[in-house]
């Protein structure tokens, strides 16, 4: 009988093995040379990402060794179990009292019981453990997105920044729940069953390593692979969310002009490169698996074709002999030995889905807040109220500069008021005073101090902000005028919404300060939401109120409430205010007019227009419109 004839088996078995092994060499020298192309692109490191993981893992490390030691009794089972079998088998074979069978079957009951128990054990201790590192990590996260700049913000879609703070938490809460211990158990598992196959038969053994060189080729391809995949199903989620936060946000717009098929169909869109991402990554585990599966019947037919010839030619391999009992240990211990590794292959989809995960939130962690303190920087204890621009430059964009040259002074209780057309830096001024943004050139100084001299929030403590655009927070009333103070009682709150005649509106409620705001405060009118403001400005005391657009879009009746409230307000404190609406700011003690980033007129409201500039061309128009407007609203004689 020649070789062939009597190793025929085993040959095709090693052709079809090399056979693979090729193909997938092939596909992987392909792609390798595409890398950035197709999502192969690396931002961090795996070596770094986990060093930063573990950093948070640190303080738990008594909870993690425990874990270790009932990893330990746990995988006894796995080593032990086989010869058990083996020995049951051996006594079967010849002449055995019904006793030791007995004996042999309580002790792996035993040994099973204990491995349940340690394992019911380790896994309630993970999840404890798992949950804390994943909330650290996930108020690390939002308390570093606090710490962005305006400008770093308005380049981060919403719904990326819910996706890290959600989902891209509850990946990486996955690797210290369940991933890291497995891996490491199924390391001791691989390597205990290896020493015990070893000792029971180091001639088998070593024929079933000679598989091992492929299921490490295997896994290091299938890792590349994963790694895209998974990148490729956050970036789909992560586009999806923001999309969502988008549309939902501006869902009565879309009613509005009958857009809804238009934005189903995007959505669709999004949501069918969510499902290839997820198809491609259940592609590439489907690959995988199959082929550790297909490793561990060919190591099997090895085994009945050696040990059997073995046993039937009563001939040693290797100076070993081959028993039945040994064949029965050999094959419990080969699943054993390869079931980790096809664990592995889900772990592996875990782990890259961790990484991934991990990636993108220490991604947002490394961003650096483009507006921080100074070395020094003071804690600003009183304010007057005196507001210094000098010489200011100031662009949002490279030298595309929407302020230039910019020089005012603003005294101490003063109301000084920002005019001008759409661009001309109005609204840009009001954030340069809260250091919402960085001026590249000049000086912006408070009672004669240079802001950036100032502890950022001590700074913005002392100013009170009133947008066009109020925003309101789900909660109750109380909640929402008491955004900074706690120390504050109800009667402070009810007599800032006195002060304000928002107690107009709200002695209305039932619940009164207790009313629960929906989303946004869409159960409030425009003028209801800007009162609210009002009282959420005053309950703090502010020596600097800043008003932009405060009396945009409201009836003329809201207005007239609201520009009362402006006049009380007016006595507190330094006021400044943007309003196109000029009738609004005829009281204020300076205006200034604004045009292409650079101030052309300043004075009050009447000297303005006795100097019949932009001011009064300004003036002199609106006043026309309103006048007509009255003239087409009184009723035909």
């Amino acid at each position: 009988m020649t070789f062939f004839e009597k190793y025929y088996p085993l040959i095709i078995m090693g052709g079809i093995l090399g056979a693979f092994a090729l193909v997938f060499a092939l596909s992987y020298a392909l792609i390798k040379n595409k890398k950035e192309s197709i999502g192969f692109d690396r931002n961090i490191p795996d070596k770094e990402i986990v060093k930063r993981l573990l950093a948070y893992a640190k303080p738990y490390w008594k909870g993690f060794a425990f874990v270790l030691l009932l990893m330990l009794f746990s995988i006894s089972y796995d080593i032990v179990s086989p010869l058990l079998i083996g020995k049951i088998q051996g006594m079967i074979k010849g002449e055995f009292q019904l006793n030791d069978l007995f004996l042999m079957i309580a002790l792996y009951a035993s040994i099973l019981i204990v491995t349940l128990v340690c394992s019911y054990a380790q896994a309630i201790i993970l999840q404890k453990i798992g949950q804390k590192i994943v909330s650290n990590i996930r108020m690390d996260l939002f308390k570093h997105i606090e710490t962005l700049s305006h400008e770093q913000l308005n380049h981060i879609p919403v719904g990326k920044l819910v996706t890290r703070v959600t989902n891209d938490t509850n990946g990486v809460s996955m690797m210290f729940t369940n991933i890291i211990v497995n891996l490491i158990k199924n390391c001791f598992v691989t390597v205990g069953v290896l020493v015990a196959m070893l000792c029971l038969n180091y001639a088998l053994t070593l024929m079933i390593l000679c598989f091992v060189p492929f299921v490490i080729f295997f896994t290091v391809i299938f890792r590349k692979f994963s790694r895209r995949a998974y990148r490729r199903v956050k970036d789909n989620t992560t586009d999806i969310n923001t999309f969502l936060s988008e549309n939902l946000s501006g869902i009565k717009i879309t009613q509005f002009f009958n857009r809804e098929n238009t934005k189903l169909e995007e959505f669709r869109k999004k949501n069918t490169s969510l499902g290839k991402a997820k198809h491609q990554q259940i592609f590439v585990f489907g690959i995988f698996r199959p082929m550790v599966y297909m490793l561990y019947i060919v190591s099997v037919l090895c085994l009945f074709f050696f040990g059997a010839k073995g046993a039937l030619d009563g001939k040693a391999i290797l100076g070993q002999t081959i028993t039945s009992e040994i064949i029965v240990s050999f094959y419990m211990y080969i699943s054993k030995f390869f079931n980790p590794i096809q664990s592995l292959a889900e772990q592996f989809n875990w782990l890259q889905s961790a990484f991934a995960s991990a990636e993108k939130i220490f991604t947002i962690m490394d961003m650096q807040p483009i507006v921080v303190d100074e070395d020094g920087a003071m804690e600003l204890t009183e304010v007057k109220g005196k507001i210094e621009f000098k010489n200011v430059w100031f662009a949002y964009e490279n030298e595309d500069w929407v302020l230039k040259d910019v020089s005012f002074t603003v005294e101490a209780k003063q109301t000084v008021a920002f005019v001008g057309s759409t661009g001309s830096g109005k609204t840009t001024i009001l954030s340069l005073i809260c250091r919402n943004y960085d001026i590249q050139k000049g000086q912006i100084l408070i009672d004669g101090i240079d802001i950036k001299k100032i502890k950022i929030s001590s700074l913005r403590k002392h100013f009170g902000q009133m947008l066009q655009d109020v925003f309101l927070f789900s909660g109750t009333i109380r909640d929402n005028i008491l955004l900074r103070e706690e120390n504050v009682s109800d009667e402070e709150v009810w007599q800032a919404c006195e002060y304000v005649h928002a107690d107009s509106f709200i002695s209305k409620l039932q619940e009164g300060l207790d009313y629960e705001i929906l989303e946004r405060g869409n159960n409030f009118s425009a003028g209801q939401r800007q009162l609210l403001s009002f009282a959420r400005t005053i309950v703090h005391k502010p020596k600097v109120m800043i008003l932009d657009e405060a009396t945009a879009n409201i009836d003329t009746e809201t207005e007239q409430i609201i520009q009362k409230s402006l006049e009380k307000m007016m006595n507190i404190g330094t006021m400044l205010i943007v309003a196109h609406r000029l009738s609004t700011i005829q009281h204020a003690d300076k205006i200034i007019v604004l045009s292409h980033g650079k101030i052309i007129e300043e004075g009050d409201h009447f000297d303005l227009l006795k100097r019949k500039g932009s001011y009064y061309n300004l003036y002199t128009l609106q006043h026309q419109k309103e006048t007509l407007l009255k003239g087409e609203m009184k009723p035909a004689v």
